[in-house]
């Protein structure tokens, strides 16, 4: 992570008003009081922090990744399982100072990395965060955990701080990302969100088990091809490189609105994920990571309360 300069934040704070900070250009006064689409304010909202083992190998090694769950996002999926977090706002306003000292904690735990989850609405706050705890020792990866929809003009300034990405790509057709995600204009900003971290950051750099770099996509495979599959991993061939690690989910569970849109309203088939994986092959992406038959036939959401679990704060 490079140097974060006071002329830097002051660059991202900008951004807040009037709020660009993501493709929805909402130009609301975030910093006198006003709240965007995602319901972000000012006041960076925290909702769990803890050493995470549920990631992907590399990132979690034998200590764990360092996971802060931020509240609100920029997406409104009907069928979000950390629906209780990213759309009904649970979650605990927190100082800067706290937070760098959250970051600094899980650095003394021995996690491998900060991963920040839902980052996209707090990037200003979490820089700033980010900022105080570097000159207090924080050195560690800092891992970008978000859903794809990503303006290139706060990547941009995010060059250099960021050491992995990990970004969604949700979607191939724009009119689904609408219906189910709120967004109609998600394959555009994506897939330039996709070039830029690659730009900045190329393939996932493991060493010794433990991811230090790189870009690692989540593809998260849909009931009847809603995410479009094969257009998906065809971008990622062409326009961004044969080595980009994948992991393609299986975990899709029906919850939260998804209720009301009965073509989603179920797991996925085992044939569905394996066709999946078939297009995956076809495009020669073997870097990632794929997952077990058994995760369609679990459950994987996870219960979430406002316990920031301040004994190991």
């Amino acid at each position: 992570m490079k140097k974060i300069t006071r002329e830097l934040i002051n660059e991202f704070r900008k951004l807040l008003s009037p709020c660009r900070v993501c493709p929805r250009m909402c130009k609301v006064d975030r910093l006198n009081g006003e709240i965007g689409n995602c319901r972000a304010g000012a006041e960076v909202e925290v909702s769990s922090f803890h050493q995470h083992f549920g990631e992907e190998p590399p990132l979690v090694g034998k200590h764990g990744s360092g996971t802060v769950f931020f509240t609100h996002c920029n997406l409104h999926c009907v069928y979000c399982q950390n629906y209780q977090i990213s759309q009904l706002g649970m979650g605990t306003k927190r100082s800067l100072e706290e937070l760098a000292h959250i970051f600094l904690r899980l650095q003394e735990l021995g996690c491998h990395n900060i991963n920040l989850v839902t980052p996209t609405p707090w990037v200003p706050q979490i820089v700033e965060a980010l900022a105080i705890a570097q000159t207090r020792g924080l050195n560690i990866p800092v891992v970008y955990n978000c859903g794809g929809y990503e303006s290139l003009e706060t990547l941009k300034l995010l060059d250099g701080i960021i050491d992995i990405y990990m970004p969604d790509i949700k979607y191939a057709d724009d009119e689904y990302a609408g219906k189910y995600s709120g967004v109609g204009d998600y394959w555009e900003h994506a897939t330039k969100a996709l070039k830029e971290m690659y730009r900045q950051v190329g393939d996932l750099v493991i060493e010794r088990g433990i991811a230090t770099k790189g870009l690692l996509i989540r593809h998260l495979v849909m009931p009847n091809n809603i995410a479009g599959s094969r257009k998906c991993f065809e971008f990622i061939k062409k326009h961004l490189s044969g080595n980009t690690a994948v992991n393609v989910m299986a975990q899709y569970y029906p919850t939260f609105k998804a209720a009301a849109y009965p073509e989603i309203n179920r797991r996925i088939t085992p044939k569905e994920y394996r066709e999946a994986l078939r297009e995956l092959e076809n495009y020669g992406l073997d870097k990632g990571f794929k997952q077990t038959l058994d995760t369609i036939f679990r459950r994987v959401v996870p219960e979430w309360t406002d316990d920031l679990r301040e004994e190991n704060y």
